[in-house]
This record gives C-alpha cells, sequence and structure tokens, in this order.
C-alpha cells in the first residue's frame, strides 16, 4: 500500500463536470446502461437511480422487457433503447454463466464503439473484447475469477492485487473494499472512509453507476489522458462513500437512501473546488 497515494474530497472536486450554458441533455454526456437480469432486477434500478442522480444528460437503458418496465417505474426520465452515447456500464446485476443472447447481442455491440466503459459483475470478463479505455470494479472474490486466484490471496493484499490485475489485464482496476484501491494509467490511489455499514447488496451497483456517469460526462478527457480512468474511478469511490456517510448518520442504511444523498454530496465538492 506504500505506493498508492491517498485519494479524497479535495482531489475528487476537480473531477466533477459541471454543465454549461451551452450544453444540452446530449452534450452533458449519455451514459448507455447494460445491467440488472430477471433473477437481480434491482442492479439495473440502482445504477440507473444512481447515474442520473450524479449527473448526466441521459442514461439509455437496453435490457429485457421487465427489468426495463422496473427502471422506468423508479426513473421514468430514463430512454429505453439504442442511441448515441458517450460511455457504458455493463455487467451489474448478471451473472457471467447465464448472459442471455439480448444481452450479450447489445454488449457486443457496445464493446465495438470504443467508449469509456465499466464493466462490473457479470460483465468483467468482456474486457478482452473491448475496443475503447475499460475500469473494472471488482470485488475479491470477482477479481479472483478473473485471475484464477483464490479469494483469500486477493484480500491479504488488495494492492499488490489491484496493481498486478491492471498490469495483466490491460485496464484500469477499481477494487472494492473498505479501503478501495484503483491502478491504472500510471496512477496507484488509495480512498478510505466509507461507514463499515456500506457492506450491503447493491452497494456496488450505485458505485457503477456512479462511475459511469462520470465516465460519461468526461468522454473527451478520457479520450485525450489515459490517467483520467483512474481520478474519475477514484472520485466514484469518494462521492459513493460520502453519500452513504450522509445516509448512514452512524446508523444502518439502504442503497437507495445513499443514491439519495449524491446530489448533495456533489454539490459538497463543487464548493470545495
Amino acid at each position: 500500500m506504500t505506493d498508492f497515494t491517498a485519494w479524497g474530497a479535495a482531489d475528487s472536486a476537480h473531477q466533477i463536470a459541471v454543465p454549461r450554458k451551452s450544453d444540452d441533455k446530449y452534450s452533458r454526456g449519455v451514459l448507455g446502461v447494460i445491467t440488472g437480469s430477471d433473477r437481480y432486477p434491482g442492479a439495473a434500478v440502482l445504477g440507473v437511480e444512481a447515474a442520473v442522480r450524479t449527473g448526466v444528460g441521459m442514461v439509455r437503458y437496453l435490457g429485457g422487457e421487465r427489468v426495463s418496465t422496473l427502471v422506468l417505474q423508479r426513473r421514468p426520465e430514463a430512454v429505453v433503447g439504442e442511441g448515441r452515447v458517450q460511455g457504458w456500464l455493463i455487467g451489474s446485476g448478471m451473472d457471467h454463466q447465464e448472459r442471455d443472447e439480448q444481452t450479450a447481442a447489445f454488449a457486443t455491440v457496445a464493446m465495438a464503439q470504443a467508449l469509456p466503459t465499466v464493466l462490473d459483475g457479470g460483465a468483467l470478463d468482456l474486457h478482452e473484447a473491448a475496443e475503447g479505455p475499460v475500469v473494472i470494479t471488482p470485488h475479491f472474490g470477482e477479481l479472483g475469477r478473473v485471475l484464477g486466484v483464490d479469494r483469500e490471496r486477493i484480500a491479504a493484499d488488495p494492492a499488490i492485487w489491484a496493481t498486478t490485475a491492471s498490469t495483466e489485464l490491460g485496464v484500469t482496476v477499481l477494487l472494492k473494499g473498505h479501503s478501495t484501491f484503483v491502478s491504472g494509467g500510471g496512477l496507484s490511489l488509495v480512498t478510505t472512509g466509507a461507514p463499515t455499514w456500506l457492506a450491503t447488496a447493491g452497494a456496488g451497483d450505485a458505485l457503477g453507476g456512479i462511475l459511469g456517469a462520470l465516465l460519461a460526462t468526461h468522454s473527451e478527457t478520457i479520450a485525450a489522458d489515459p490517467a483520467a480512468l483512474a481520478r474519475l474511478a477514484a472520485t466514484a469511490s469518494v462521492v459513493h462513500g460520502l453519500a452513504a456517510l450522509r445516509a448512514s448518520r452512524g446508523g444502518p442504511l439502504t442503497v437507495l437512501d445513499l443514491t439519495h444523498e449524491v446530489p448533495g454530496v456533489i454539490a459538497g465538492l463543487l464548493s470545495q473546488g
């Protein structure tokens, strides 16, 4: 961990895209989302909820009818269907062994567009097919599966394994945990401070939505600067952790509580910047 630099609120304040007077919903950033499944439909709902609260011009959701209906019931401003996007979030709430034909087709098209992409959960294996910059967001067990390493070895030294995975896979890695390690683009960053109450179902889905939104609103920056992915990934972790602190207030929280706090967290960061 000694080679990792602490990343906090002051650093994150400079990583938020503020809309200009000339912006519209397209120029602000459009995030494409391929998440959720019939088994885990809530992952799609939580990811979309987190993304729209982080600040994008639009979210386009691609998925099955049941999950699409649930997304629209919660966030009617989401658009269901294909179209131009500036970034992708793929894989939350999916099983890599049970990817259906429709999801596989959507993902194939997305990977070929060479756009900044977050790969989570059941899409971590798609990094090999990606044409553009990728950040993967595994927990210890998922990274162990991708690398063919026991989960216990990852947990024993997550900093080393985040760096190893980034080098071996050629992607930016955000390795989730109470301390979150980010490695990629020549940067090694660590974020801390999230409450232990954040160890709850759906927390990673919300993190994916926050990070996806940051990628979609910074697509041009990412294209020009390979290290931007790591900075944005660490910023997503900071926003996620601060929102959890506000939602928790020292006690249990739900992930929807967390997402509700995201706009206030971002406003606070911007006031620092």
